[in-house]
């Protein structure tokens, strides 16, 4: 018998055997990744890493309906507990839908189970309600009903994300019921702040890398402008280029109402890193220095056309020093649809702004120590440019066009010292703003410590996991 329950024990350990190696191996697993989880979780407090799906903020949830039941309790009527469930009781019903393409209010309406002439009637006609007229795809409205389904208040979210008085906020108009009819009132109600990181790996272009790691639109048009002077974001950008940022988003009633600013960026361009770190000495004002406090608000930007989602797909494609035509100078040719808007490069005074031989529709701005810029082949000027207007860096003064001896639309962009062309992306060093004091400098350092940090962290994980080519996280 004895001999019977060791072949049993043994048998049973012998088919425990995998189980445990591999209970063993999972327990491996969930500890490499729990350290992975915890390394990040110093960074941004977050809890988990994992992978994202492209942000969804234009696409359109299902329909929520918010509802709490209350379980009946006996309460004496003296009862301060009595009370409270009267006031449980109250908890509206609350029913949520977003506007489609080609709703009308009446549809809307329809939506959140409202039929009340009464209230159409009001919307017609009461000044303050102009708002729910103007439908924005996307946008949130809410109604609440009681208990017997009388309709209490409609809210109509439709500027989640503006700012007033120096803060972020929501706007929202809300119909509510009275006692005489309705009432309608403009509430203002503050957005709530959140930090995020993500890292990406470059594979096609900077756009499908943020989509993949859900950043928004709005941070990745701020990450080409924040390193706008140093990296060339149209024409520059390598597969196997790198980034890690840590970015602001703003939520409202647990909605994500938008993005905010970019608090710290590496991005690594040709194997060459480039860092950003948004500094406000007085939290109302700042901008963007490197990781050793020299500002990035350089003298000359080195595109006047800006970034964004159109160039992205669009695929610009640069000839430094293309001959279009028999004595067309050497120079930068962005090609880009008709109508893209193109940006002064700097400050300067208008030179010229006309017809200019090959050129075509043409502006030149003279800027400081004999430096010159040349914008050709524009379809038109922005209006009120002549000569002897002041610019200033960024300003709109033309749009793409294919006017002159132009094969095709395109900007033919020159940079120009002493009246010679010479490539702005290579061989000239833009100056730079004024550098902080020793003490600004200290207290710099010590105010961007923990972006550094976030940066570091990670730079070590993206160079740990390489497969994790877009990565984001609260």
């Amino acid at each position: 018998m004895l001999q019977e329950n060791n072949l049993a024990s043994s048998e049973a350990t012998s088919s425990l055997s995998p189980m445990i190696s591999e209970a063993r191996s999972n327990r491996q697993g969930i500890l490499r990744g729990a350290l992975i989880a915890s390394t990040l979780a110093l960074c941004v407090g977050a809890a988990a890493l994992g992978m994202v799906q492209p942000s969804g903020e234009n696409l359109i949830p299902p329909e929520q309906k918010l509802v709490q039941q209350i379980v009946p309790i006996p309460l004496s009527a003296e009862s301060p507990a009595a009370d409270l469930a009267q006031q449980q009781n109250e908890t509206p019903y609350v029913h949520e839908t977003r506007i489609r393409a080609g709703d009308s209010l009446a549809t809307v309406l329809k939506r959140l189970d409202i039929a009340d002439g009464e209230l159409l009637t009001f919307l017609a006609r009461d000044p303050n309600a102009r708002a729910v007229y103007k439908l924005y795809p996307g946008r949130s409205v809410q109604s609440a009903t009681n208990e017997q389904g009388q309709l209490l208040w409609i809210r109509y979210f439709h500027s989640p994300n503006v700012e007033s008085n120096g803060k972020s906020v929501a706007r929202l108009l809300q119909i509510s019921t009275t006692e005489n009819g309705f009432k309608a009132q403009e509430i203002e109600q503050l957005t709530e702040i959140h930090t995020e990181v993500a890292i990406g790996t470059i594979e096609r272009s900077l756009f499908a890398t943020t989509d993949a790691a859900g950043i928004p639109d709005g941070i990745t048009s701020q990450m080409a402008e924040v390193l706008g002077s140093k990296v060339d974001f149209l024409r520059g950008l390598k597969r196997g280029d790198q980034f890690r940022v840590v970015y602001e988003t703003r939520t409202n009633e647990g909605r994500n109402v938008g993005s905010g600013r970019v608090l710290a960026l590496e991005f690594v361009n040709n194997g060459r890193a480039y860092s950003a770190i948004w500094y406000s000495p007085d939290g109302k004002s700042g901008s963007y220095y490197d990781a050793n406090g020299d500002s990035l608000q350089g003298a000359f930007l080195r595109n006047a056309i800006k970034f964004s989602r159109i160039s992205s797909t669009f695929g610009l494609r640069t000839m430094a020093g293309h001959q279009a035509w028999s004595g067309h100078h050497p120079g930068v040719d962005y090609a880009a649809p008709t109508g893209t808007p193109i940006h002064a490069t700097a400050d300067g005074t208008v030179e010229h702004v006309g017809w200019k031989n090959g050129y075509g529709n043409t502006v030149v701005i003279k800027h400081h120590s004999k430096i010159s810029t040349l914008y050709a082949h524009q379809s038109r000027f922005a209006e009120g440019l002549t000569v002897g207007s002041k610019v200033s860096q960024g300003q709109l003064i033309g749009y793409v066009g294919s006017t002159g001896w132009s094969t095709g639309a395109h900007l033919h962009y020159e940079f120009r010292v002493a009246d010679k062309p010479i490539d702005p992306l290579t061989a000239v060093a833009m100056p730079q703003s004024m550098p902080m004091s020793a003490e600004q400098r200290e207290q710099f350092f010590l105010a961007v410590s923990p972006y550094k940090q976030q940066l570091q962290v990670l730079a070590k994980f993206q160079e740990a996991v390489p497969e994790s080519n877009s990565v984001a996280s609260r």
